[in-house]
């Protein structure tokens, strides 16, 4: 997965799972904090990469990533997310803390690790 799916993955995540509204991670395997921001409303989810300038979102199991222009899908099982990034061909799975979350990436075999700002 690329960096910014994956960002996008674990905020949509976070928000779909939480039920709170993401203002931003940290994301410690690039050491920086990104511009992100996710809401969602039961299975409905809108999304903003302020990093890219881009607009994620919709219903599940499937969401939208306008700036790479690919879809993600995404199934929810209790704090944890499963699904497919189609732009990579890779599988990946979520788990979401109280204020982190960290991704697995199938496809690279590596853990990804993300602190959570809450708005």
């Amino acid at each position: 997965m690329s960096p910014q799916t994956c960002a996008m993955a674990v905020a949509a995540a976070y928000a779909l799972i939480s039920g709170r509204k993401l203002a931003g991670l940290y994301d410690h395997a690039a050491a920086r904090h990104l511009r992100i921001a996710a809401e969602a409303r039961g299975e409905h989810l809108q999304g903003y990469d302020g990093d890219r300038d881009a607009r994620f979102g919709g219903t599940l199991p499937e969401i939208y990533d306008a700036g790479s222009k690919v879809f993600v899908s995404m199934e929810i099982d209790g704090a944890t997310a499963r699904g497919h990034d189609r732009g990579s061909s890779t599988d990946y799975s979520i788990t979401v803390g109280e204020r982190q979350a960290q991704l697995y990436d199938h496809g690279e075999s590596q853990w990804f690790s993300f602190d959570v700002q809450v708005a």
